[in-house]
């Protein structure tokens, strides 16, 4: 579960820029950029393991049985072949699944909420034939 958190950065750019310029990061955020999150979170901060070592072996100990069809331009079909050639996966398809998975737990939060509000609306629909099967007279 999430909380939502009024957090005043202000400063903390101007710690964290040099720091990332220093290995050889280079963030523009532009200027007058809000991090006060007066109106609600601006930001969303996400921490990304360092590397995919330990979601590959997850993969590598799940079947993965079921089939997906998906169409990718140019560039996406580019980087996928390059985690191919670098050898950390052994193929588009193991690359994109990994990917697929990685950026479904980033967004974790945001599919639980979408997740309950399905919930709520199936709960509605299910009230809603109980109420028609009650007016009609039927059990």
């Amino acid at each position: 579960m999430t909380k939502d958190v009024n957090i005043d950065l202000s400063g903390l750019w101007e710690k964290i820029q040099p720091q990332l310029k220093a290995r050889g990061i280079d963030v523009d955020i532009g200027e007058g950029f809000d991090f006060s999150c007066a109106d609600g979170p601006a930001v969303k901060v996400v921490c990304v393991a360092p590397d995919l070592k330990e979601s590959v072996e997850e993969m590598g100990q799940t079947q993965r049985d079921q089939v997906v069809m998906v169409r990718v331009d140019e560039s996406t079909l580019e980087s996928l072949d390059a985690w191919v050639a670098t050898g950390a996966v052994k193929s588009r398809s193991e690359a994109a699944a990994l990917f697929i998975r990685e950026g479904l737990k980033v967004r974790a939060d945001e599919l639980e909420k979408l997740r309950d509000a399905l919930r709520e609306v199936q709960e509605a629909q299910d009230r809603l034939k109980e109420r028609a099967r009650e007016i009609f007279g039927e059990s």
